[in-house]
């Protein structure tokens, strides 16, 4: 059995975060939720960082939650347990770290993300997927919903009919019908190294602007066009001047790659 459940390596501002369950196909257990957890604080705590790759080691990206513990969903005192109370805090939890991250985070979906696994790519800003992974929110047949944030995050990216299509349903699609839906970014035959081309493009721009950006837009469907209007003109004024910005600036007139504090 591997040892750490999540790996994370930082080199050149990108932190590669990878779920390290091969055998299990990476689901989702106690274990690994506590390596998401620590992954996450370590990547929000090293200013080095500037964008992080997230994706599943062997055959799979992530294939939802641990069967072992859904069997144990059959038995309703067990349903009531302490068990069950941690689960339903830790599990959707396991999807917002990434969401309140402040530099960008792209998943490269490659196998199956299905349950909780393709929950997870959603709490990232950027999904690279490959052409015949196989995403489904699955949740009902288990009688259960998508409750890692799945209701309020896949609305956003498909619209309330497919997202209510994919989850009523809990039929899997490809990768390239996910392109298709909107759910998948991009495809790539190979997603792990097309992110990481992604996610050192994104290290050469100025980390306070992919923060401002990531946040403008994370609010935009929230709030009404004047409230939005007003957050990102708070927002832009303290990135312009900033030591940053003027690195940017200078970078981009002496054709270097910016070297960023």
């Amino acid at each position: 059995m591997s040892e750490a459940r999540v790996v994370v390596t930082i080199a050149d501002g990108v932190a590669d975060v990878r779920l390290n369950r091969p055998e299990k196909r990476n689901a989702l257990d106690h274990a690994m939720f506590d390596g998401i957890f620590a992954a996450a604080d370590q990547v929000a705590n090293d200013a080095s960082v500037r964008v992080v790759v997230l994706s599943g080691v062997g055959k799979a990206f992530c294939a939802g939650l641990d069967t072992s513990l859904l069997s144990q969903m059959a038995g309703e005192p067990v349903a009531e347990s302490g068990l069950f109370r941690n689960l339903r805090v830790d599990a959707p939890r396991a999807v917002r770290v990434w969401t309140e991250l402040a530099v960008p985070v792209i998943a490269a979906v490659h196998g199956v993300a299905v349950g909780g696994g393709i929950q997870l790519a959603l709490g990232a800003d950027f999904r690279v997927v490959a052409p015949d992974a196989q995403l489904g929110a699955l949740e009902l047949r288990w009688g259960i919903i998508p409750d890692m944030c799945g209701t309020q995050l896949l609305p956003r990216l498909v619209g309330p009919d497919q997202a209510k299509l994919l989850m009523m349903t809990a039929r899997t699609i490809s990768g390239e019908e996910a392109l298709r839906i909107g759910l998948a970014t991009q495809v790539a035959d190979d997603p792990y190294a097309v992110a990481h081309e992604l996610a050192r493009e994104l290290a050469l721009r100025n980390p306070d602007g992919l923060a401002a950006i990531k946040r403008l837009v994370g609010i935009a469907q929230d709030l009404p066009f004047a409230e939005g209007m007003q957050q990102e003109y708070d927002l832009a004024g303290p990135v312009i001047g900033t030591a940053n910005q003027r690195e940017a600036v200078v970078a981009n007139l002496e054709g270097r790659p910016p070297q960023f504090s």
